[in-house]
């Protein structure tokens, strides 16, 4: 069966790029630390990851979500924020190079991107609350 483009999710064209790793990792597990080289980029398809900034702001991310793409795309090179599993996790990881190409082969995600993230703020605020 074929996806026409506008039917891709994020995680699923992040999922079908043939380097992409899946990882698991446990409840407290750190994806990545402050001060880490940014070389890759980041999709939970099963969990919640909080992404906790320089001053202490926390996002969360959940399945279908994306996430440090910022830091690979127009920061210089490092991750400015650590993110952590705060629930037993399945993430995608896919590296800063094919994550670039991806977007040049599909550029609607970035879209979609900001569409997601658009949402998930807009529901953090209604909510008040990050994570839980």
């Amino acid at each position: 069966m074929v996806v026409s483009p506008a039917a891709t999710t994020p995680i699923e064209l992040l999922a079908a790029q043939v380097d992409c790793e899946v990882i698991t990792l446990p409840t407290g597990a750190h994806v990545f630390e402050a001060g880490q080289p940014a070389n890759a980029i980041y999709g939970v398809r099963r969990g919640i990851v909080e992404v906790i900034g320089e001053q202490g702001e926390r996002l969360c991310y959940r399945a279908g979500e994306l996430f440090s793409y910022e830091e690979i795309v127009w920061r210089d090179g490092v991750y400015r924020n650590q993110a952590i599993a705060r629930t037993p996790v399945e993430i995608l990881r896919l590296e800063r190079l094919r994550f670039l190409n991806l977007l040049h082969n599909h550029p609607t995600l970035a879209i979609l991107l900001i569409g997601q993230q658009h949402e998930r703020l807009r529901e953090q605020r209604t909510s008040g609350t990050c994570c839980y």
